[in-house]
């Protein structure tokens, strides 16, 4: 009996999969496993493709077995592992390298080796398990080349499998870093700049105050809504703050990376994502789109999961169903959301900024002038599709008028994305150090928005002065306990741009920061959509 290993994906972590091949006195090719129909069409695509390669299929019975027989195997990675079962245990070829390494592939009926998703979640269990290295097709082993302490091996073709496997030959020309289209690619990312789409801060006219708001977003990871009139910047400035996020870590980089490994959606360059990713859904996206879903045991992550440390932009999202809506609770307050099926849970990382988008009314132009037609129970009606609890989850209210045709003329150039950028980074270092001794502990604390409010007992103590400002604001704007929190995180914040600004450490807040905070939550004042 021949044994060759693969592996499976759970949520964004592989399990391990031994494919078991034995071939004996009988007749058929036999599948067991628990496998759905993509892997029992396997053996057909692999015994044509073992034949056009000059393999011949033995004709006895072929037992073959996905192992652990309890778990559900599905896609098309199981035909190489499986076509190397046939030839070795027929005595075709004597591959004495098998055991050693991990092999995921689709077979073409020509021989050839496709692409398969996961190969980063491949990569990292194959390291963890101490094999000598995995073999994948060349366009996935693309995504693990940053993993230098185990062998990636890339193949376009099943001899070449068979030639690593082998190991009567050095098999280093078939490293993924050896490789033509590695070697290309390195070429053109040093040859070619990236243009960036990006908006810049200068180039949005006006809306210094929603500027800062955004700048107090990036810099702690706040969930934010803008409210304005059609064409007053709401688009831009949501576009804009990709350009003032800070890289993301090695960390954030490798969860990040293996989420678009899994859906296939990973970026065609090598390596692990750079960039932190901006999902933009339309408002009538479903809630299996938003979140996630699938049947049995297929279940596919959704965009608060593709979101995972980076920008979630929902424009619109008044217009969005209000099932929809509701359902961004769990992911904006536990940054994770579990999908449950009768047979199957599953749990992804949403750990995301919110960046949401809306009219303040049907016609879309209150607060502008006196263009706005609508009457006040219209207004409340329309804003209150945004209901208390989601709302309680957006630290930062932000209000835009249309830009006077005067200030457009008039208007030279603001501070760029970049200089904005700079501050945020400070601040989160300042962050980041500061919850350091938490992370050794376990806790994952990265912003000032994933504070506990346990953390903002120990690190956002308030003094007399502050408590005083805080408890006046509670009682004028009847706050929610959730509210209050918030308050104090986003004056954390404000208290870290500050050091950031000044290069003077602002260890403790400050009464202008509490006050500063409460003024971005002005829609838990319904009364002012009734005026």
């Amino acid at each position: 009996m021949i044994r060759i290993i693969s592996a499976k994906c759970i949520g964004i972590e592989a399990v391990k999969v031994t494919v078991e091949v034995d071939v004996n006195n009988g007749i058929g090719i036999h599948l067991v496993g628990l496998a759905d129909i993509a892997v029992k069409e396997s053996l057909l695509r692999t015994t044509t493709a073992l034949e056009s390669l000059g393999y011949r299929v033995p004709g006895k019975r072929i037992v073959v077995n996905l192992a652990p027989a309890d778990l559900h195997k599905s896609g098309s990675g199981y035909d190489v592992p499986i076509a190397l079962g046939i030839i070795a245990a027929s005595g075709q070829r004597d591959l004495l390298g098998l055991e050693k390494y991990m092999v995921m592939g689709e077979l073409g009926l020509n021989g050839s080796v496709r692409p398969v998703p996961g190969a980063l979640p491949y990569a990292e269990l194959a390291r963890s398990e101490g094999l000598s290295g995995i073999i994948l097709p060349e366009q996935s082993a693309l995504e693990a080349t940053e993993f230098k302490d185990i062998n990636v091996f890339s193949v376009s073709t099943l001899d070449e499998v068979v030639k690593i496997l082998e190991e009567k030959e050095d098999p280093s020309d078939l490293l993924v870093c050896n490789s033509q289209l590695y070697r290309k690619l390195q070429r053109q990312k040093h040859r070619e700049q990236k243009q960036s789409d990006i908006i810049d801060f200068s180039d949005i006219i006006g809306q210094e105050g929603a500027k800062r708001g955004m700048e107090i977003a990036a810099a702690g990871n706040h969930n934010v809504i803008l409210l304005g009139s059609p064409g007053s910047g709401k688009s831009s400035l949501a576009k804009a703050m990709a350009g003032i996020l800070p890289p993301m870590t090695a960390e954030e980089s490798l969860v990040t990376s293996k989420i678009y490994s899994i859906c296939g959606k990973h970026d065609p360059d090598c390596g692990l994502m750079k960039e932190r990713p901006f999902r933009a859904p339309h408002c009538t996206a479903s809630a299996t789109a938003i979140v996630g879903g699938g049947g049995g045991d297929n279940i596919s992550p959704g965009e608060v999961t593709l979101a995972h440390n980076g920008v979630l932009f929902v424009d619109e999202m008044a217009q969005m169903p209000r099932s929809v809506i509701e359902m961004l609770r769990a992911p904006l307050e536990d940054r994770k959301v579990t999908i449950s099926r009768l047979k199957c849970k599953l749990e992804y990382p949403a750990s995301f900024m919110l960046v949401a988008a809306s009219n303040p009314c049907p016609c879309g132009y209150w607060g502008d002038s006196d263009r706005c037609t609508c009457t006040p129970a219209q207004r409340l009606n329309y804003i209150s599709r945004l209901s208390g609890p989601i709302m309680d989850r957006i630290d930062i209210h932000l209000f835009l008028r249309r830009v006077s045709s005067d200030r457009i003329l008039k208007s030279g150039k603001s501070e760029s994305s970049e200089a904005v950028a700079a501050r945020v980074l400070k601040a989160r270092i300042i962050q980041k150090m500061r919850f350091a001794p938490d992370r050794a502990e376990g806790l994952p604390t990265m912003t000032n928005a994933e504070m506990s409010n346990r953390q903002i007992e120990k690190y956002c103590r308030l003094n007399q002065a502050c408590r005083d400002t805080l408890g006046q604001i509670m009682e004028k704007m009847n706050l929610s306990m959730r509210a209050y929190f918030r308050i104090i995180r986003v004056a954390r914040t404000i208290a870290d741009l500050e050091s950031a600004a000044t290069g003077r450490n602002v260890p403790e807040l400050q009464p202008r920061h509490i006050s500063e905070a409460a003024g971005y939550r002005f829609l838990d004042r319904e009364k002012t959509f009734s005026l």
